[in-house]
């Protein structure tokens, strides 16, 4: 009898899991407190920066901090491609583990690919997203900077915190 009721409790939490573990398998979140502006100039600190002006990049090495707006990102090295024209910034990939912070959000990873034009970030190798007191991991985070939103891939686990009763 006792067996019976622990195999319908662990039945009962398992269901009630479910939504959890089917989230978690293609998690799509909200990221940072509000939609990124892409428009908004693009500030660059660095210990060291190398521009190659015949292929259109600019290396930036040593405590690399990018800031656009409310986000923000930091590595040791950023690699920036600017347009062919040379009117803007094409793209940013920053590697050497990655520090992306938006509003109350923050995720790390090994390397971010951020494409300006689309406002797409792709953040990938060990990613790590904490919002509050849940945490999401997984091999790859594509975040939205346009929708304000991020869906992590590749054996994402999760720890999701209760509401606390009142």
């Amino acid at each position: 009898m006792r067996v019976h009721r622990l195999m319908t409790l662990a039945a009962g939490l398992f269901v009630m899991c479910l939504p959890i573990f089917a989230a978690a398998q293609g998690a799509q979140v909200a990221f940072g407190s509000s939609q990124q502006d892409r428009d908004l100039p693009v500030e660059v600190t660095a210990d060291n920066l190398n521009v190659n002006q015949n292929d259109g990049t600019a290396v930036f090495t040593g405590n690399v901090v990018i800031g656009q707006g409310e986000m923000r990102l930091s590595a040791p090295r950023v690699l920036v491609v600017y347009l062919k024209d040379q009117s803007g910034i094409e793209s940013l990939e920053a590697t050497g583990g990655v520090t992306l912070v938006s509003g109350p959000d923050a995720a790390e990873g090994e390397r971010a690919d951020y494409n300006i034009t689309t406002g797409i970030i792709e953040m990938s190798g060990n990613v790590l997203l904490v919002q509050g007191d849940n945490a999401i991991t997984g091999e790859t985070m594509y975040v939205d900077t346009t929708a304000g939103t991020a869906r992590v891939s590749g054996r994402v686990k999760t720890v999701l915190q209760p509401r606390a009763k009142q």
